[in-house]
């Protein structure tokens, strides 16, 4: 009998020994993971550092929001969380909740209306035990940002069912009636504002709110109201006690609501006065909690504004931080229409004179429309100055500082077609409003110091740095004698190369700390006293050091404490923290340098805790905490544990040498269990510099590009070389570059040389389209949204921006140089259409029909030629899709298809039918991939090729 049982457990022991290594065997990543691939967002601390709140957001699928207590461990979890607030005590949670896949799904597929479409709602976790209050359908919510007594948020209107009468055509008198009525002013009634009190749990509705907020401790709640017969409208003050105060009323909108920080003043904006007349003007209006009299009017009949000027709706209403001035927004008196106005032309007029192209208008009008220029209202004795004005539309103000700095691109507008952006600069007096130009035509953007003492900038004709104390006309120069580059070394495009930049002041004015490719320098702004704080170790050892700001509030760089330094190593993209202190004499010391890409820390406010990402090819940038010297580095989250069930892969950095003979990098991504005896195929992905990403986790998730994850999981090695660029020759460039370190891979005897394929998109769509007119290396190739032709594209327009292509052409990415009629030679050399005769390789290419980036008949203009010549060649354009793909369904259609071609060109798949048939218009997009996505389903397989 023992012996029986000894058999028995044995026999049951090798059976399960047999059985662990099938049951841990790994797969490679199919379709039907990616849906349920989470990432983690929202990262939030409480203050003293005891909670962690973030949300668990997977790609297409109901997410979750989890509370971890760092301390106990502890875990709390609400379903489809996201956005959290945690309250400045650290005991609630105050969260967004996302409307159920099922819903969203069910709309979209019944083309619902905006309004009718699913409405998230809100929760509040007690952290004390973890149980949620929960309030479906709400526009917003708010929490104080020092308080911790309520949250205050605005449910969605209710739905009013349509009544029979709306649908009733008008009769021709009630059209003239109509006709010959004053146009009045649009103003919907707001919805019900629950206040619900987090400890008591209890709550408090206010009727027909349309805008609230907090002062920043929470003791008062400003708000306006809009009635339907406009008799309850005004502006109100409610306090953390429920009493309420009426600070304004009468007909109209109130909005732009402002605390300072004290929560002692409120300020908001109402066309209360006018509203009944038809007429637009705003006013700006003041109160304080110790007013026993209703808000008062601070423009017009008090301070007054600008002539043809009126406080703008759109502007926005702050406070300085000692609470003396108010700013606000002004925009001109919009003329009056006639009332019998004909109904304008709908036709565009282009003029050589005009500063912005037509479709540059456009696309910002909208914008324009809204524009306001900041005024200021000097409290203490109600002075009002315009500081922003139409020919200087921007004024920074700086906390703490007793002169802000105007900006304008007026004079320079025309100039943002083909040469870029430009700027004169002015100093504006804060307690005067006179303003004094001290740049002109500036390329790079300047600054002001955080007392108002200086302004700094960049000037990219002599590469250096400067200063100029406000009041003076002298410009020190800073760097000039500094015998190393403040401006990027690696710049090559056709403009001016870009300065490092800068990691901020010291208190007081008293010095700038200024980046070189690696290391910090300290300058005073007399140009004098300079010197390395980081002692040169980044250049000596390539590491780039850059000033990690931990405190979102921090206005100056301390000089009585160690400073946080970010750190990355040139060569092997190892990423961490050193530490150094101004001032001193010693070499920058090491906190942790890891084969990783860490994310940004996040601090604690009231503790040494920071939380932070940590990151590899293979490894998702899970959440891991520690103290601020990062010592007990501790993983907190594990978000993606099904990444075990599937192959991977590494990344590694490869060296090669281009046709110039200079050393460049690349990425080499090699799957699991790599054999280099073994001959895999090649896919090369390539934009411009890539090397960087090393560490970069790519999610497995359908796209307009390949997903590199996928390739890899699935047997391919894949090679992202870096690339750089001589002027007036990019195309040659990219040849120069991306053959030689595909030959330097194949070298190495592990890649099949019949089997190598490249895919980009835009950029590398070009570069793409380019190379196989000089190459028959690639097997096949994916070339998106590509130009084909540089001489019509110059002459394009950006559809997103409204922006001529120009620009790009002759200062930036396309990097000729120089117009068409300069370098014509350049741009027919750089055309692939030109030379589309050469082309022998099967060429796959999308490019949808409402590109705003590029043009989309150079995608037409490519495959009409290769069809013209009978070359094989497949073009997707999905309707109403931009330069890239957003719609996820249609993201999938074409991943499917992206990987079929290169499956069956590279690996030997079956030839789907849709390259070998074709998909007549009729039968277009019918082929349904999505149960390749469902894991129930995919199982199941498909015929491949489908429609």
């Amino acid at each position: 009998m023992r012996k029986s049982r000894h058999f028995i457990f044995a026999l049951v022991f090798a059976v399960s020994a047999a059985a662990q290594p099938l049951a841990q065997q790994k797969r490679p990543l199919p379709y039907d993971a990616y849906d349920g691939w989470r990432s983690i967002q929202n990262t939030q601390l409480s203050r003293d550092g005891t909670w962690l709140v973030y949300a668990l957001v997977p790609e297409e699928a109901d997410g979750e929001l989890v509370a971890q207590n760092l301390k106990s461990g502890a875990e709390y979890r609400s379903p489809r969380g996201r956005a959290p607030v945690i309250t400045a005590d650290g005991r609630f949670v105050v969260f967004a909740i996302s409307p159920t896949r099922a819903e969203l799904d069910k709309a979209k597929k019944e083309k619902k209306k905006p309004e009718d479409q699913p409405k998230s709602g809100m929760g509040v976790m007690s952290l004390a035990d973890g149980q949620v209050f929960t309030v479906d359908r709400i526009k917003s919510f708010k929490v104080a940002e020092d308080g911790s007594r309520s949250v205050a948020y605005l449910l969605e209107p209710a739905k009013s069912p349509a009544k029979k009468d709306d649908a009733k055509e008008p009769d021709s008198e009630e059209v003239n009636d109509a006709s010959k009525k004053k146009k009045e002013k649009k103003k919907d009634p707001g919805s019900d504002l629950i206040v619900r009190d987090l400890q008591a749990g209890t709550s408090t509705t206010i009727a027909d709110v349309v805008e609230y907020v907090w002062s920043r401790d929470g003791s008062l709640l400003a708000y306006g109201t809009s009635s339907k017969g406009g008799d309850a409208d005004g502006a109100f003050v409610r306090t953390a006690e429920g009493s309420t105060k009426a600070v304004a009323r009468g007909v109209g909108h109130y909005g732009n609501f402002a605390f300072d920080d004290a929560g002692k003043q409120l300020a908001f904006v109402s066309d209360r006065d006018d509203y009944r007349n038809g007429r637009s003007p705003y006013e700006l209006y003041y109160w304080t909690p110790s007013d026993s009299e209703a808000a008062v009017l601070v423009t017009t009949k008090t301070a007054g504004v600008a002539d043809g000027m009126s406080v703008s709706e759109n502007g926005k209403v702050s406070f300085s931080k000692n609470g003396a001035r108010l700013f606000f927004g002004t925009a001109p008196v919009p003329a009056p229409e006639p009332d019998d106005a004909a109904e304008p032309i709908k036709v565009d007029l282009w003029n050589y004179k005009d500063p912005l192209l037509q479709p540059m208008q456009r696309a910002r009008a909208d914008e324009e429309k809204k524009r306001s220029y900041q005024a200021e209202v000097r409290l203490k004795d109600r002075k009002f100055f315009q500081l922003a004005t139409t020919d200087m539309p921007d004024v920074h103000v700086t906390d703490g500082s007793p002169v802000a700095l105007g900006e304008s691109d007026v004079p320079y507008q025309q100039l943002i077609s083909w040469d870029g952006d430009y700027n004169d600069a002015y100093v504006v007096d804060l307690n005067t409003g006179a303003k004094t130009r001290v740049l002109t035509q500036q390329h790079f953007a300047p600054t002001l110091s955080p007392g108002g003492n200086y302004v700094l900038w960049y000037a990219d004709d002599t590469h250096a740095w400067f200063a100029q104390k406000v009041g003076s006309t002298t410009a020190v120069p800073l760097t000039r004698g500094l015998k190393v580059s403040f401006e990027d070394e690696t710049w090559d495009r056709p403009n001016p190369s870009a300065p490092y930049g800068v990691a901020g002041w010291t208190e007081g004015d008293k010095s700038v700390l200024l980046y070189d490719r690696y290391d910090i320098w300290e300058v005073r702004p007399d140009g004098s006293g300079a010197h390395m704080i980081t002692q040169g170790a980044g250049r000596q050892a390539h590491l780039v050091f850059r000033y990690e700001r931990l405190d979102p509030e921090e206005r100056t760089v301390p000089s009585n404490r160690a400073l946080l330094l970010d750190t990355t190593d040139d060569r092997t993209k190892a990423s961490g923290f050193y530490r150094t202190t101004l001032g001193g004499s010693s070499l920058p010391e090491k906190i942790v340098m890891l084969d990783k890409q860490f994310g940004r820390p996040i601090r604690a406010k009231n503790a040494d805790v920071l939380v932070y990402s940590l990151s590899r090819f293979e490894e998702f940038p899970d959440l891991w905490v520690s103290d601020g010297s990062f010592a007990n580095m501790k993983k907190v989250t594990d978000a993606n544990p099904q990444q075990s069930q599937y192959t991977w892969g590494k990344a590694e950095l490869i060296d090669y040498v281009n046709a110039d003979g200079k050393p460049l990098r690349g990425i080499l991504f090699k799957p699991d269990n790599f054999d280099p005896s073994k001959h895999y195929p090649l896919m090369v992905y390539i934009y411009e510099e890539l090397t960087s990403g090393l560490h970069t986790y790519h999610a497995p998730a359908p796209g307009t590009s390949i997903n590199i994850t996928r390739y890899v999981s699935n047997g391919y090695v894949v090679l992202e070389p870096d690339i750089v660029y001589d002027t007036g020759y990019p195309g040659e460039s990219a040849f120069k570059c991306v053959i030689p370190a595909v030959q330097s891979i194949v070298a190495k005897g592990f890649i099949d040389p019949t089997r190598i394929g490249i895919q980009g998109h835009s950029w590398g769509g070009y570069q793409i389209t380019y190379l196989i007119t000089r190459t028959d290396m690639f097997r096949a190739v994916e070339a998106g949204a590509s130009v084909a032709n540089m001489i019509s594209a110059y002459g394009g327009v950006r559809w997103g921006t409204g922006m001529s292509r120009a620009f790009q052409y002759e200062k930036t990415q396309s990097r000729i140089g120089g117009p068409p009629w300069v370098d014509p030679l350049q741009y027919i050399e750089n055309s692939p259409i030109f030379w589309v005769e050469k082309v022998h390789t099967p060429y796959l290419t999308i490019h949808n029909d409402e590109d705003d980036a590029v043009p989309w008949y150079q995608g037409i203009e490519f495959f009409s030629a290769m069809r013209r010549l009978g070359k094989e060649a497949y073009m997707f354009s999905f309707n109403g899709e931009k330069h890239s793909l957003h719609d996820r369904d249609n993201q999938k259609y074409w991943t499917v298809h992206l990987d079929e071609f290169f499956d069956y060109y590279l690996k030997g798949a079956p030839k789907p039918r849709w390259m070998d048939k074709g998909v007549p218009y009729l039968e277009r997009g019918k082929r349904d991939v999505t149960p390749l996505y469902e894991p129930a389903k995919a199982s199941q397989g498909q015929k491949s090729g489908g429609r």
